[in-house]
């Protein structure tokens, strides 16, 4: 990814937010075919390795899992984003020579992809994909409370994605890069939108102590 020294977060903790705030990462693998991508959720385990472990799952009918992968695989975490119009900046009305662009929050993780189909570790990494996105339900859904015999034959169904993060490249373009009444002014304008991201995007703007 191309990360511009202004923008480049190296915090791992800023990394780790984006991923676990990320609804849905794709899972993209170079193999002898051509490079192969899927839309999965993926969590983090902050616990194993150096880096962590990105565990998944993908449908066994999926042919990603059987293309051998040519060196790492690469998941990419989208963080929050917006359209920024030249419209907002402070310069516009001193010089003109501005134009439109895009905020945005990045995470691309590499590894070693391992897939996987062991019930027991599949059972494993189901349970604990639900329990993240059903624990802050009034009543959370639990994989225990489906039939045993429905939730086996279910895992039969999907193979298990487990990569070990050798390297994170964090991107956080946020309008570093433009002066100080410009981002007053991009805050600004994306506070006052309708749009409920360009409001979360407003937030995360840089401003003046």
């Amino acid at each position: 990814m191309y990360i511009p020294p202004a923008f480049r977060d190296d915090d791992i903790e800023s990394i780790r937010a984006t991923i676990r705030g990320a609804r849905l990462a794709s899972l993209v693998t170079a193999t002898a075919e051509g490079p192969v991508a899927t839309p999965l959720p993926l969590f983090l385990d902050e616990t194993e390795g150096e880096h962590g472990v990105l565990y998944g799952h993908v449908a066994k009918a999926n042919p990603q899992w059987q293309l051998a992968p040519i060196g790492h695989a690469l998941a990419i975490f989208n963080g929050p984003d917006a359209y920024v119009t030249p419209s907002w900046y402070a310069t516009k009305q001193e010089t003109g020579k501005v134009v439109p662009t895009w905020n945005y929050i990045a995470v691309h993780a590499y590894g070693p992809v391992e897939f996987f189909g062991e019930p027991e570790r599949l059972l494993d990494a189901v349970t604990r994909l639900t329990n993240r996105h059903e624990g802050a339900r009034a009543k959370p859904w639990a994989v225990g409370d489906a039939p045993a015999d429905f939730v086996a034959a279910q895992l039969r169904g999907i193979v298990g994605v487990r990569i070990p993060v050798v390297r994170f490249e964090g991107k956080r373009k946020m309008s570093q890069n433009r002066p100080e009444a410009d981002r007053i002014g991009v805050a600004q304008g994306l506070a006052a939108s309708s749009d409920v991201h360009d409001r979360e995007v407003a937030a995360l703007i840089p401003q003046p102590a």
